[in-house]
C-alpha cells in the first residue's frame, strides 16, 4: 500500500472513531473531523478556542454529495462552481444531515466541493462531508505551512496526514452566501 492510500485509511479510522484529522485541503492545512458528528465538531471548537457560534465550513467530494446535505441547491451554485478560478465555498440555506453545532446561528452552512485529489479521496471513502477549518488557534493567524502550525494544534488532533507537508499553502477559500431567494453576496474575495 502506497503512503496515500495509507492516509487516506488511517484518516477514514480516526474520523470514524469521532476524531481529529490534520490534514492538507485545496487551500491551507486544515483541522478536520465527521461534519455529522456533533461531539467531534465540539472538539474542533475546543480545539481552535473558537466560540461555536462562529460556523465552520465543511468539504465534499462531488456535487451529488452537496445535493444530499441541502434542501435545495441554488441553479447558481453550479455555475459559481463551474466557473471558479480558485477554490469557492458556497454558504447555503437549509442544510440536512450535518451536526447541528456545524451551522450558523441563521442555521445556514458554508459548504465546499474539494478540488485537491487527496480531500476528493478521502471524502468519497469517509462516505460523508467532513470539517475543514484553518490549522490554527481562533484569531491567531492562518498558518502558510505545515511548520506554522501551533504544537498545541497538533498535539490536539488525533492524527497528522503525511503528505504535502513541504507544501506551501494556497490562500483561504472565497466565500459566497447564495441565499435560496436568489440573493448572492461576497463574504471574502
Amino acid at each position: 500500500m502506497n503512503l496515500f492510500q495509507e492516509n487516506v485509511n488511517k484518516c477514514v479510522e480516526i474520523l470514524e472513531k469521532g476524531g481529529l484529522i490534520l490534514y492538507p485541503t485545496d487551500t491551507v492545512w486544515g483541522i478536520g473531523c465527521d461534519a455529522t458528528n456533533e461531539a467531534a465538531v465540539k472538539k474542533v471548537y475546543e480545539l481552535k478556542q473558537r466560540d461555536d457560534a462562529k460556523a465552520l465550513i465543511c468539504l465534499v467530494a462531488n456535487q451529488a454529495m452537496l445535493e444530499r446535505h441541502l434542501t435545495i441547491v441554488p441553479d447558481q451554485a453550479y455555475d459559481i462552481i463551474d466557473l471558479a478560478t480558485k477554490p469557492t465555498t458556497i454558504i447555503y440555506d437549509e442544510p440536512k444531515g450535518v451536526a447541528i453545532n456545524l451551522l450558523a446561528e441563521d442555521g445556514s452552512l458554508a459548504i465546499r466541493v474539494a478540488s485537491d485529489k487527496f480531500c476528493q479521496y478521502l471524502i468519497n471513502k469517509f462516505g460523508k462531508p467532513i470539517v475543514s477549518t484553518s490549522a490554527n488557534i481562533s484569531g491567531q493567524p492562518t498558518p502558510q505551512n505545515f511548520d506554522q502550525i501551533q504544537a498545541e494544534i497538533l498535539k490536539g488532533v488525533n492524527y497528522v496526514v503525511a503528505l504535502q507537508q513541504n507544501a506551501e499553502n494556497n490562500a483561504p477559500s472565497s466565500i459566497i452566501k447564495l441565499s435560496n431567494n436568489g440573493i448572492v453576496k461576497i463574504i471574502r474575495e
